[in-house]
């Protein structure tokens, strides 16, 4: 799909600067004109893609769908509408709060808050983009897997008296808000939440990918495999535990989940590092820690941690 480019960034780094093709200064510049672009490009049209159709969606019909739902099939919801939501793990608690004051259960919320940073567009659209559809669909399964059980384990705790701050339910059923837009209407507002959303993650690309050409013209190949390559049983707690102190998105992440698993680290523990980086950071439990006691955020953080965890082992033994 960007041979083309790859070939023109070629061109321009080998030739126009006269950088030498297979040295470490080449091949790191020659990764990061191409990857850049590349990654900008399937930002752009998916995001595009995906706000369109989400401007059929909006936040009161979530909650309108969730009321009064089943835990099961409320965690099912939950999950599958934070895949829709353009929301990352500290801006979806807003609207978590938002969930528990429409009298939707705590699980059904944690299923939400739970999904909404892992299985966001950005990170499909770049899944898709760098490893294919059938990796994208595979990670999705099991984001929606982790999201589902974790949130339905948490319902079943009965740990509302955990919420530190008082959430006033609203009175009476909520009503379905009809929003009614011309085609024209709903292809500016996705074009304007697409231009939005990359002016707000251009430079977290730009780092990423920066990293990722270090890594990719520097780090040797063996030396990534011999410490986070193979089937070693440490790699994929290891992959999390380096991705829980940092706080970036999918796009900052992804670039360097592209090079770590080109230079011999198994995807399972690739993916575990990015999912980590998304789900489980330290702002986000900083933020939580406003709103819940630490024995629900550590209850959380725990259940996630193991989907995840999961997730990495799996990938590893099937991919």
């Amino acid at each position: 799909m960007f041979d083309w480019w790859e070939q023109v960034s070629a061109v321009m780094v080998f030739d126009g600067l006269g950088l030498l093709k297979g040295s470490q200064l080449g091949e790191a510049v020659h990764f990061f004109l191409y990857d850049t672009l590349k990654i900008y490009m399937l930002l752009v049209a998916i995001i595009f893609g995906v706000s369109f159709l989400r401007t059929y969606f909006n936040t009161e019909k979530v909650r309108v769908y969730l009321q009064g739902k089943s835990e099961l099939s409320g965690n099912v919801l939950a999950a599958l509408f934070g895949i829709i939501t353009p929301f990352c793990s500290c801006s979806a608690i807003p609207l978590f709060l938002g969930f528990m004051q429409a009298r939707i259960p705590m699980g059904i919320t944690f299923s939400f808050l739970i999904s909404a940073p892992l299985n966001n567009e950005i990170a499909i659209a770049m899944l898709f983009g760098l490893f294919g559809w059938k990796v994208t669909a595979i990670y999705i399964g099991f984001g929606l897997l982790v999201a589902i059980l974790g949130g339905f384990i948490i319902g079943k705790c009965k740990l509302e008296k955990y919420v530190l701050i008082p959430v006033t339910p609203m009175s009476g059923d909520l009503e379905e808000v009809h929003i009614r837009l011309h085609v024209m209407k709903r292809i500016n507002d996705a074009w304007v939440y697409t231009k939005d959303i990359f002016i707000k993650i251009y430079l977290y690309v730009l780092i990423g990918v920066g990293m990722g050409a270090f890594i990719h013209g520097y780090i040797p190949a063996d030396f990534i495999a011999r410490y986070a390559g193979g089937d070693a049983w440490y790699a994929v707690p290891l992959a999390v535990l380096l991705g829980i102190p940092m706080y970036s998105n999918a796009a900052g992440v992804m670039p360097l989940v592209e090079v770590l698993t080109s230079k011999g680290m198994l995807l399972g523990s690739a993916l575990s590092f990015m999912m980590a980086v998304t789900a489980l950071s330290l702002p986000e439990a900083m933020i939580l820690k406003r709103i819940l006691h630490v024995k629900l955020i550590g209850l959380f953080f725990g259940i996630v941690g193991f989907g995840i965890l999961l997730v990495g082992y799996v990938f590893n033994a099937i991919l």
